[in-house]
């Protein structure tokens, strides 16, 4: 996938922070974007910033990604628009941080349902598109899914599993030379759990580094998989 130039991307959770950053990256590598939203209002609005920005062509889904039947939905809009799909970005995520002993039951079940099920029905939706067109399936776990700390047991569960399955996927996949790598950042400027991005978050990895990763990835010579990145600031903050 050395020429980028009108491969089809489908990112879920995209109507900013990482996701945003991943699809103007792309935009800007010549691919065609879908992203997707809860809300399509704040899709439309994230296709139209992204297209003025960078000239590219970008179609707004809205998508649930605990739903399959929403996910299979997305997937069609897709091949619809683009005839084709050849990337797939798990990117869609939350995070509930509060001890064991208090954390809600809903809470628990949203951040499994959410990052876990629904990058499982991401890929299962996009599967026989991606075989078809020999694509490459990216999800975005984080350092949390190797280095656990406290009151992030929902958080830790559900990212220790991304990384698991997608390395086992990554192995189902190998045969249909479809490739699968999840990405694993640390500490990135979003607007992940409610935070507000400002300059006290200059030092941080930014979500259009993550989106220049990824097309580094794509391009990488076809023989080599990097199927499990670790990437984090190159300095705390502070230092």
């Amino acid at each position: 996938m050395t020429n980028l130039k009108d491969k089809v991307v489908l990112i879920t959770g995209a109507n900013k922070g990482i996701g945003y950053g991943i699809a103007q990256s792309c935009l800007e590598a010549g691919m065609k974007v879908a992203i997707s939203s809860r809300s399509l209002a704040k899709a439309k609005e994230a296709a139209t910033q992204l297209e003025n920005t960078t000239g590219g062509e970008v179609l707004p889904l809205e998508l649930e990604v605990t739903e399959y039947r929403s996910q299979e939905m997305a997937v069609a809009e897709t091949l619809a628009r683009f005839g084709k799909l050849d990337v797939l970005v798990a990117n869609a995520g939350i995070g509930h941080f509060t001890p064991i002993d208090q954390m809600e039951i809903s809470d628990w079940k949203a951040v499994i349902d959410t990052n876990v099920n629904g990058v499982f029905y991401s890929m299962r939706a996009c599967a026989d598109a991606l075989k078809a067109s020999k694509g490459y399936i990216f999800t975005i776990s984080s350092l949390a899914g190797t280095n656990f700390f406290a009151k992030g047991t929902a958080y830790n569960a559900s990212k220790f599993a991304v990384t698991g399955f997608t390395q086992a996927a990554m192995l189902d996949f190998r045969p249909y030379d479809v490739k699968v790598s999840t990405i694993m950042p640390g500490s990135v400027t979003s607007h992940f759990n409610g935070h507000e991005p400002s300059d006290k978050d200059a030092w941080k990895i930014q979500p259009e580094d993550i989106g220049e990763l990824i097309v580094d990835l794509l391009q990488i010579n076809p023989r080599t998989l990097p199927s499990k990145v670790e990437v984090r600031p190159s300095r705390p903050p502070g230092s």
